[in-house]
C-alpha cells in the first residue's frame, strides 16, 4: 500500500473561465487519521484520469445546459486509483486494492433508482457537475459500492477508460444494435470512436464514421480498420451527406446511426440517411434547443432517442478489457502529470494538437 506523502491538490475552474491548481480535500492529515472516511467510503489515490469533452465545456463555456459552474470547482470523472484506507464498515475492497471509480452516488430512493436506472435518479451526486468536485485530485473519498476492482491485466489507465466506455455501452445496449446492422456512427472523437469501436466487436457491418477533421478520420481508420470513413464538407445538405452514407455502404442505408457529436447539422445528417423505420441514437450534448427534420422523422418512421449517462455498464466494461474484446489504450494520445493540467487542457482542447484522450497521471 501507498503512504500519501504528497499534498492534495485538485484542479478547477470558475465562471470567469480560469483553469488552476490549488489545495484540495481531503488533506493529508485527515487521510492520515481517518477522520474523512464516513461509513461505507474508501480513500483513494487517484493514479489515472482522462480528459472528457464536458471538462471542456464547463471550463470554456460554464455550463452544459443546466449545469452551470458557479463558483471554484474541481473538474474530471474518468479516473482509476489505488485504495489508501477502508472505513471499518467496508469489507468488499481493502488498502492496496486497484479500483476504477465509478463518478455517481445515486439516492436509491427514487424511481429511477428503484427500477435499476440510478442515471436518471434526480438527487444523484455526479462528480464534477456542478457543485459537486470532481476526481481531478491527488487523493478522494467515495462510496465503496461506487468503485470496481481492477483485474491484474489491466492499468490504472484502462480503468480510466471505463467510463468513456461506459457511455459507448449505454448507447450500444439502448439501440439494440445486432449482428449485421449497418450502422453509422456520426463524430470521430473519443466517444464516436469507442461506440465504433464495440459495434465492430458486435458484428456490425457495414460501419461509417464521419467527422469534419480528416486527422480525426485517420486516427478512426488506424484505429477502427473495418469502418469506412466519411469526412463531412462545409456546406453539405443532409441529403448530400446521406447519399454518401449510401454509397459508402454500398447502396445499404444504416438502420441505426449513433450520433456522437450533439450537432444540429449532425443529427440532420443522421436523419437523412438511416432507412425507413431506423433508428438515430444521440448519445452526443448540444445546445439547449435545436430544429430536427420533423418531417423525414414522419414519414421515414424515424425513431429518434437520447441517452443520459450510464447504469449498470462497469462490470461488462470491465470484462470487455480483461477479455481483450476490446482495447482502448491506443485512443490515449497525450499523458501529463497532474501539475501540467492546464497544459493538457489546452492540448485537449486545441483542434490542432491532434489529441483523442489525454490522460492525466498522479504517481507518488
Amino acid at each position: 500500500m501507498t503512504t500519501p506523502t504528497k499534498p492534495n491538490i485538485g484542479v478547477y475552474t470558475n465562471p470567469a473561465h480560469e483553469l488552476w491548481i490549488a489545495p484540495a480535500s481531503p488533506s493529508l492529515e485527515e487521510l492520515s487519521s481517518g477522520s474523512s472516511l464516513k461509513e461505507g467510503e474508501v480513500a483513494i489515490a487517484v493514479r489515472s484520469t482522462g480528459i472528457c469533452g464536458s471538462d471542456i465545456h464547463f471550463w470554456h463555456a460554464g455550463r452544459i445546459g443546466p449545469m452551470i459552474v458557479e463558483d471554484s470547482h474541481i473538474l474530471g470523472h474518468e479516473s482509476a486509483g489505488e485504495v489508501l484506507a477502508v472505513h471499518p464498515s467496508v469489507t468488499s475492497l481493502q488498502p492496496s486494492d486497484r479500483v476504477a471509480i465509478e463518478p455517481n452516488i445515486p439516492c436509491f430512493a427514487c424511481e429511477p433508482c428503484l427500477t435499476g436506472r440510478y442515471n436518471g435518479c434526480p438527487n444523484v451526486a455526479f462528480l464534477s457537475t456542478p457543485p459537486v468536485p470532481g476526481l481531478l485530485r491527488r487523493y478522494i473519498t467515495h462510496p465503496a459500492q461506487w468503485c470496481h476492482k481492477l483485474p491484474e491485466n489491466l492499468s490504472y489507465e484502462a480503468g480510466a477508460l471505463l467510463e468513456p466506455l461506459s457511455v459507448a455501452l449505454a448507447g450500444i445496449k439502448r439501440a439494440g444494435l445486432r449482428l449485421g446492422d449497418a450502422v453509422l456512427v456520426c463524430g470521430a472523437g473519443p466517444i464516436g470512436l469507442v461506440t465504433a469501436m464495440c459495434a465492430a466487436a458486435a458484428g456490425c457491418a457495414p460501419i461509417v464514421m464521419t467527422d469534419i477533421s480528416e486527422e480525426r478520420l485517420a486516427f478512426a481508420a488506424k484505429t477502427v480498420p473495418r469502418a469506412r470513413v466519411l469526412r463531412v464538407q462545409p456546406g453539405q445538405s443532409a441529403e448530400e451527406f446521406a447519399g454518401r452514407v449510401k454509397e459508402l455502404m454500398d447502396g445499404e442505408e444504416p438502420r441505426v446511426a449513433m450520433e456522437c457529436t450533439g450537432v444540429e447539422s449532425s443529427i440532420a445528417g443522421a436523419v437523412q440517411a438511416v432507412q425507413f423505420g431506423g433508428l438515430v441514437f444521440v448519445i452526443g450534448v448540444g445546445r439547449d434547443e435545436i430544429k430536427i427534420p420533423f418531417m423525414r422523422c414522419s414519414t421515414r418512421e424515424v425513431d429518434l432517442r437520447f441517452q443520459y449517462r450510464y447504469a449498470n455498464t462497469w462490470p461488462t466494461a470491465i470484462r470487455l478489457l480483461a477479455n481483450k474484446v476490446l482495447d482502448l489504450e491506443p485512443l490515449v494520445t497525450h499523458r501529463f502529470d497532474i501539475e501540467q493540467a492546464k497544459e493538457a487542457f489546452e492540448t485537449s482542447a486545441n483542434p490542432k494538437s491532434g489529441a483523442i484522450k489525454v490522460v492525466i497521471q498522479s504517481l507518488e
